[in-house]
């Protein structure tokens, strides 16, 4: 065994790198993290948006059937359930690299106060569920025209 002389500058080294490693992980754009909260809950990505009148949102759930899930709305929010399956034949033993998570999933999203709740469309392709909601007539914003005299 041999002796190795001790360096706090090495120290402090190996920590800048694992500080810099926590920045570029935490800083890196929202469309490379993992869908997995700390909790080990799934949590989906979602995109939410105003196009011509109506919000918009994508969810990400790739390998879901449409069978496989709920969508409810509650009050002010929509409330978005399933599960993500894991593909048949393959063993949790097999994987060489799992990045992908699979189990049950909720998603919570706040709506907006000027939607109408009761005309929503919802609908599944290529593993983007998208909703639409119209907003309310009374909402969008009037134009009226004051005559000077």
């Amino acid at each position: 065994m041999s002796i190795v002389k001790w360096s706090p500058l090495k120290e402090i080294e190996e920590i800048r790198k694992e500080m810099d490693r926590l920045f570029e992980e935490f800083l890196s754009p929202v469309r490379r993290r993992r869908a997995v909260t700390t909790e080990g809950i799934i949590s989906p990505n979602v995109d939410i948006f105003d196009r011509s009148g109506e919000v918009v949102i994508h969810v990400e759930l790739p390998g879901v059937n449409k069978e496989e899930m709920d969508l409810t709305i509650t009050d002010d929010r929509l409330i978005i359930k399933g599960e993500i399956k894991r593909p048949e034949g393959i063993k949790e033993e097999d994987y060489i690299l799992n990045e992908r998570s699979f189990g049950p999933f909720t998603r919570t999203i706040n709506l907006p106060n000027d939607v109408d709740k009761s005309s929503v469309k919802a609908s599944l392709k290529e593993g983007i569920l998208e909703i639409i909601l119209t907003r309310k007539a009374e909402a969008k914003p009037r134009e009226i025209k004051i005559k000077l005299d």
